[in-house]
């Protein structure tokens, strides 16, 4: 028998070819193409458990070949919710399990409406649209007044959209229901002149109605006239109705100095500064939210109108008066003239007036403050001499005004948000969505699709495209809104729920920080731990808003976190070299990823990622194994394979070739009691006697940590003369005999053997050591 020494370093000196011309035996190498061309079909358990040789080729690679039979166990195991603590396979003991089950995603893959990444997403653009709003408004005014001045006739007003919509909005018009020619009519009339075409053409309006009511008038009975259910009655009141709401272009016209051919007199402009600034105003509340510029026009208005108040009768009648205060000291909108009057002619040294006994727990302190920020006397009326409100009771006001202003429209978006959060968990498909009123209200103003007045059935199509199919509807449209829309949920072709794209699989998601979790609290405090595990929390929610590879690599705490889970050190790796990693081709030999070191730990790295060849999120590949799951599977057949051939020969090459590669799993003794062939290899290095085996376990714990430090597993140069010496004492223990020349030329290969390692082998044959 060849030397355990001399054959375990053969294979070792050069691992990547050992597992080479392993693959490319022949039976090796059929087992394994078959399993990588139908592995990807298989879309259940069953399909999976009944297909023997894939069946078998994954408990193989997997170390649970003896347990292939126990079919009912492994259903068990794959079917197990990983996320789960308690889950079957989490609970067992044996990590092997856990780890096959991670392989595959039998249970993995949720399909959902909408992750908790992307419901964070679309509320943060919702709540950025609304904070925008006021940016939007400003920078429209700013352009009109700064445009409108150019404008030499009625065409260049209408060619300019943004001038158009700006004029339209502000007078209270939709833009997609004005005819140039009607605009054109209304905006040269002289409103003064009663054949001008903005008074003949209401006339006609309000004739043409009259005209329908006379109709359905003379053809009704009496009896149907005097029933106001009756269908004749109902258009009646349904005519008078758009009679009495007629559109009244008359301000629009007036707001205009063009002549009847649509130009301007030499000298004019198209609006006075008047016009302009009375058009400014009417835009900013033509909004469908009061934003910061209406409330600075309100707070205008107040100040240079509660100067001229002389009684309460004069707020009572001016509403927007009114709402100011009401608004400014945090009242319902259900507040009555008659409680404003209450409050306002209030004596605050009378103890039993309205505004010291009224307005109960919420409202008392209120009232009493809000008599106080005015000077009115018990009748209604002021002292002679006083105003409705000091310098310093309008200041006060007028701050409470611009701090609450807004109260009403935050507290609507946070019922509107709390309300989708609910609503969204109950969807089903996409047709669920879209007749949801409040969902598709938060969703469009999000994306700013809120006033495009898209048919159901085009959102349908959006929400229903392929998001990695450049040729698919919402790119077609081109626009960006509509790809923020679809990639907000996850619908299939056919509207049904589908899985969220994303750049890890919830497999590889959970299987990544896990591993992280692993590496960094090994042989750490519980302190350690409980950094690493909010570390991988961190990890696992931003994952999921990854959605390029330069996403990824531009966050270099997420770099570092793939790459201690892949149990590589990111102070040695430059994100420059991650990135030719991702970017290289694993099919091509020569390619930077098969050429450098760590050659499988990189594979599997970026096989753990959805990413193309352009660093865009792709599709994973279709079947129940994901592609970092196929890789290891084939690596760890490729290995197995190996060491049971190696074993056939010689038992002590493959204990060593075995603890070679689970070393790194290991992190307490415990783990090496826990595993026969692990425990062989220490017992045999450290000339532990098999009666210790039968020792308590306690005992035999605190023996091996006397005799190894678990820590040296993890370094390689000491793993490695770990397993020298016990392929040397193996060699002892059997009888197999080596030369010292032959040694050397085995180890010639790493630089050769120590002649400390030479006199220590000498030794061991000698009876010494």
């Amino acid at each position: 028998m060849v030397s355990t020494f001399i054959d375990y370093n053969l294979i070792t000196r050069d691992m990547k070819t050992s597992i080479q011309r392993t693959s490319e035996q022949v039976l090796v190498a059929r087992e394994t193409e078959y399993y990588k061309a139908n592995i990807g079909n298989v879309t259940s358990v069953d399909e999976f458990l009944d297909d023997y040789r894939l069946y078998s080729y994954a408990m193989k690679a997997h170390g649970l070949e003896e347990m292939t039979y126990a079919k009912a166990f492994m259903r068990k195991v794959m079917e197990s919710d990983l996320s789960d603590e308690n889950s079957y396979a989490n609970m067992l003991t044996d990590e092997r399990y856990r780890n096959f089950a991670m392989a595959f995603s039998f249970s993995q893959a949720t399909e959902v409406v909408q992750s908790d990444a992307q419901e964070d997403a679309l509320i943060g653009l919702y709540n950025e649209s609304i904070a925008n709003q006021d940016d939007a408004v400003r920078a429209d005014s700013v352009y009109f007044n700064a445009v409108i001045d150019t404008v030499k006739t009625v065409d260049q007003l209408w060619q300019n959209e943004k001038l158009k919509d700006y004029v339209l909005t502000a007078f209270g018009y939709n833009p997609d229901y004005m005819s140039y020619s009607h605009f054109k009519g209304v905006v040269t009339s002289d409103v003064n002149d009663p054949n001008s075409y903005v008074n003949t053409a209401d006339a006609a309006y309000k004739q043409g109605y009259q005209d329908k009511i006379d109709a359905v008038t003379a053809n009704a009975t009496a009896a149907e006239l005097a029933d106001p259910n009756s269908a004749p009655s109902k258009l009646i009141t349904q005519f008078q109705t758009a009679i009495a709401n007629a559109p009244d272009y008359r301000a629009l016209a007036a707001a205009f100095n063009f002549q009847d051919d649509g130009t301007l007199l030499a000298g004019d402009l198209p609006m006075s500064d008047p016009a302009k600034a009375s058009t400014n105003e009417a835009y900013v509340f033509a909004q469908p939210r009061l934003s910061s510029s209406a409330a600075q026009v309100n707070k205008l208005f107040y100040e240079s109108t509660i100067d001229s108040v002389t009684k309460v009768g004069d707020i009572l009648g001016n509403s927007r008066l009114f709402a100011y205060i009401r608004i400014s000291y945090g009242l319902p909108a259900s507040l009555l003239n008659s409680t404003m009057e209450n409050i306002l002619t209030s004596d605050l040294n009378d103890p039993n007036s309205y505004a010291n006994t009224q307005g109960g727990t919420e409202y008392n302190a209120i009232y009493k403050e809000l008599a106080a920020a005015f000077n009115f006397q018990t009748d209604g009326t002021l002292a002679a001499g006083d105003k409705a409100q000091t310098a310093d009771q309008k200041t006060l006001t007028s701050a409470y005004w611009m701090a609450r202003y807004n109260d009403a429209d935050e507290a609507a978006d946070e019922a509107l948000i709390n309300s989708y959060k609910t609503l969204i968990g109950i969807v089903a498909d996409v047709d669920d969505l879209l007749a949801d009123r409040k969902i598709m209200n938060l969703a469009l103003t999000a994306v700013g699709l809120q006033n495009v007045g898209d048919t159901a059935r085009t959102l349908r199509k959006v929400l229903t495209s392929d998001l990695t199919d450049p040729a698919s509807y919402v790119y077609t449209l081109k626009d960006e809104r509509y790809v923020k829309l679809a990639k907000a949920f996850n619908f299939n072709g056919d509207g049904t729920l589908g899985v969220p794209l994303l750049a890890q699989s919830q497999t590889e998601i959970l299987n990544t920080a896990k591993s992280y979790v692993v590496e960094k609290s090994r042989f750490g405090t519980d302190e350690d731990r409980t950094k690493a595990t909010d570390e991988s929390k961190y990890y696992s929610a931003e994952i999921e808003k990854i959605e390029t590879l330069n996403d990824l690599l531009g966050n270099r705490r997420m770099v570092d976190f793939i790459l201690v889970a892949a149990g590589l050190d990111p102070e040695e790796i430059t994100t420059d070299y991650v990135r030719q990693m991702f970017e290289s081709d694993p099919a091509d030999p020569n390619s930077f990823i098969n050429t450098e070191p760590e050659t499988s730990l990189y594979k599997e790295l970026v096989a753990s990622f959805n990413f193309d060849r352009d660093g865009n999120l792709a599709k994973p590949d279709p079947g129940i194994q994901t592609k970092r799951g196929l890789l290891e599977t084939e690596g760890l057949y490729y290995n197995q394979t190996l060491e049971e051939q190696k074993g056939e020969d010689n038992a002590g090459v493959r204990l060593a070739l075995y603890f070679r590669r689970m070393a790194g799993d290991v992190t307490t003794a415990y783990d090496l009691l826990a595993d026969s062939a692990l425990l062989q290899v220490i017992q045999t290095t450290f000339s532990i006697p098999q009666e210790m085996s039968s020792a308590d376990v306690d005992i035999q714990y605190d023996y091996i940590n006397r005799v190894l430090d678990i820590e040296d597993l993890h370094d390689p140069e000491k793993l490695e003369k770990l397993l020298v010496r016990f392929t040397a004492l193996y060699d002892v223990e059997n009888n197999v005999d080596a030369s010292p020349a032959e040694l050397i030329m085995a180890g010639s290969g790493r630089g050769g053997i120590s002649a400390e390692t030479l006199m220590s082998l000498t030794q061991l044959r000698s009876g010494g050591f």
